[in-house]
């Protein structure tokens, strides 16, 4: 019974930890937004963005509003979008996307990662050109004629449509593009009536590397570290 209540306990905690982070990553996003293109998410397609990102993670409306008033009212913290580079264990290349009130504090926690888990971090340029970076949109695939989509959006920057599923199972349409293009997409979709269910962006590995069970344990530990630092937002490498 002890043992039970204890991993029951460890999995409400770590669900917990999980929200709390989805929560203050679209916070930041929404900062970032309202600061860069004001309050209103009709004129600001970043805010749209973070709004519907904070739907998909189901943040409260609250927690939203708050956010946005933080913005306006000049007390949310001076955020920005850092993109780290270094090299994992097995010289694995590896992206970290932070957000960041206090870039000092964050490249040495990320600093620490790399080197405590078999990694370095690299300079900027050591490891960028081995990914593209791409926009994100993901859809509910209800009503959606997808070759019509497919059709109406290579206009908007579309460079690729693949299935995908969100944290439960259930599947999404997602629509690609150069990261340039994000915006041009986003507007190709919602002139179509469709609202997206979230956005983001990855860095997509040009080539690929294997590593067998005991490797991938290890590399997994440097990722894991790195996603629990409450300043990185994503982590991408290009094992297969």
């Amino acid at each position: 019974m002890g043992r039970m209540f204890e991993a029951r306990k460890h999995t409400i905690f770590a669900r917990n930890a999980r929200i709390a982070k989805q929560f203050t990553r679209v916070s930041r996003e929404i900062v970032i937004a309202v600061k860069a293109g004001g309050p209103e998410p009709s004129n600001n397609p970043a805010l749209r963005r973070a709004i519907q990102n904070g739907r998909a993670v189901s943040m409260p409306k609250d927690k939203i509003k708050a956010a946005i008033e933080r913005a306006l009212g000049g007390q949310g913290e001076d955020y920005r979008e850092i993109v780290y580079e270094g090299y994992g264990p097995f010289g694995i290349p590896m992206m970290v996307v932070t957000t960041t009130d206090n870039p000092t504090r964050t490249v040495a926690n990320v600093r620490m990662h790399f080197k405590k888990n078999g990694g370095n971090l690299g300079n900027s340029g050591s490891v960028a050109f081995m990914f593209n970076r791409m926009g994100l949109i993901r859809l509910k695939p209800e009503g959606v004629d997808r070759d019509d989509l497919e059709l109406e959006m290579i206009d908007f920057g579309l460079e690729d449509l693949v299935d995908g599923e969100d944290d439960n199972g259930n599947p999404l349409l997602v629509l690609r593009c150069a990261f340039n293009d994000f915006g041009t997409l986003q507007g190709g979709v919602e002139a179509q009536g469709i609202e997206s269910v979230s956005t983001g962006s990855e860095f997509v590995p040009t080539t690929f590397m294997d590593l067998d069970e005991e490797q991938e344990a290890q590399m997994l530990k440097l990722v894991d570290a790195l996603e629990s630092d409450d300043d990185v937002q994503e982590v991408f490498h290009n094992v297969r």
